[in-house]
């Protein structure tokens, strides 16, 4: 850190930009230190501005606690968003028993840097960007494989143990080991790291260099701060890092090669062997894909009447791309089992355990969605393997 006229925490580090002073608060986001060296940088720099890594969609979930009850589960299944708005509470979830176990609030470091703002009247900047800008990106980028390995580690996270690992905790608690936590994240998907971290970088630095006034305190997550003076002294562009990424053709072909690979398939077998020939390879398609599915929804826990829909929805969704039978499921089961407001207020709660996701009626929704889609998935690919294993 540049040496200042006053002493400061030592995750503080100064850059000097134009006639700027800016003071990088590097945080680790379940800290009870970081966020007291928030707070006494603030106290003794006097800044003009506070930058926070927060967006705005960020911020408002922050101030307005009760906005999980203007959450709209059907237009979530429609736009086909349940599994990134299961990833996002997984992930709460894991910061929330974290917090528990460490006696700190997820993210009470942007706490404090929005009450240093109001306190002071230094004015406040939101400096990430859009979360929702960020995962398309995130997603669009990936190839298949990476899409599948990290859809796994997204489910795998729905089995983390009611207790965290204690040595990952002294792991976060200490800031120099996130960027080491950021460094062996990067080597598996290099790809994520680009759009997830360094993308990041770029945006907080031109949003931090550019707030107002003389003087500016910028509270960032420790991983941040080597990418922030990287970037900050560059001419960057934010435009090409804020583009949601085209989608795309080769999966939209593939959805459409199956279903016509099926019914050439049926239409082969059914001059090889006849109608009863044929007549067996549906009732495969039938029985694989619609237990599958089903088996899917019943891990859900999901309603009996969801579980039927499942079973009969998956041979039909499976062969129209425009239609998946998670999506037919999860309506089924709001429509069965409609979440009340009070299931939409213990959302943050019952994401709290492993039983919470299952026993809560929202996030149960989802787990419907994404299983059932995820076993359908999987009797496509069984069903359409034995058909065509049958016929050549």
């Amino acid at each position: 850190m540049t040496e200042t006229a006053v002493q400061l925490p030592e995750s503080v580090t100064n850059i000097k930009f134009a006639d700027k002073d800016i003071y990088l608060v590097g945080t680790a986001h379940v800290s009870k230190q970081s966020v007291e060296d928030v707070r006494e940088t603030v106290d003794k720099i006097k800044p003009e501005s506070i930058c926070i890594e927060l967006c705005e969609s960020r911020y408002k979930s922050i101030i307005k606690k009760d906005s999980w009850k203007k959450l709209d589960i059907f237009k979530v299944i429609k736009e086909k968003k349940a599994l990134f708005l299961l990833a996002q509470l997984i992930m709460t979830s894991f910061y929330r028993k974290l917090g528990e176990q460490l006696g700190i609030e997820p993210g009470a470091e942007m706490i404090e840097g929005i009450k240093q703002s109001e306190k002071t009247g230094a004015s406040l900047v939101l400096a990430d960007r859009e979360i929702e800008i960020t995962l398309k990106r995130v997603w669009g980028y990936l190839n298949l494989w990476n899409k599948l390995k990290m859809m796994s580690q997204i489910l795998a996270g729905l089995l983390f143990s009611e207790k965290i690992d204690d040595d990952l905790i002294e792991q976060m608690k200490k800031q120099d080991q996130l960027e080491s936590i950021m460094e062996t994240f990067a080597s598996s998907f290099p790809e994520i790291k680009k759009r997830l971290i360094d993308e990041r970088d770029i945006y907080l630095s031109e949003k931090i260099k550019n707030a107002p006034g003389k003087i500016i305190v910028a509270v960032v997550g420790a991983g941040h701060v080597s990418g922030i003076q990287k970037y900050i002294h560059n001419n960057n562009s934010l435009e090409s890092i804020t583009v949601i990424p085209p989608k795309s053709i080769i999966p939209v072909i593939i959805k459409w090669a199956i279903p016509v690979a099926i019914i050439a398939l049926l239409v082969i077998g059914f001059f090889k062997g006849g109608v009863q020939y044929s007549m067996q390879s549906i009732y495969i398609w039938i029985l694989v894909n619609g237990i599958l599915s089903a088996l899917g929804a019943a891990l859900a826990f999901a309603h009996p009447v969801t579980i039927l829909s499942a079973f009969i929805g998956a041979p039909l969704t499976s062969l129209n791309p425009m239609v998946a039978a998670g999506w037919v499921a999860g309506l089924v089961q709001v429509w069965v089992k409609k979440p009340t407001v009070a299931d939409f207020e213990d959302i943050p709660q019952a994401i709290s355990s492993v039983k919470g996701f299952w026993k809560n009626p929202v996030s149960r929704v989802l787990l419907v969605v994404v299983f059932a889609n995820l076993g359908s998935s999987l009797g496509t690919f069984i069903s359409g393997s034995w058909i065509a294993a049958r016929v050549f």
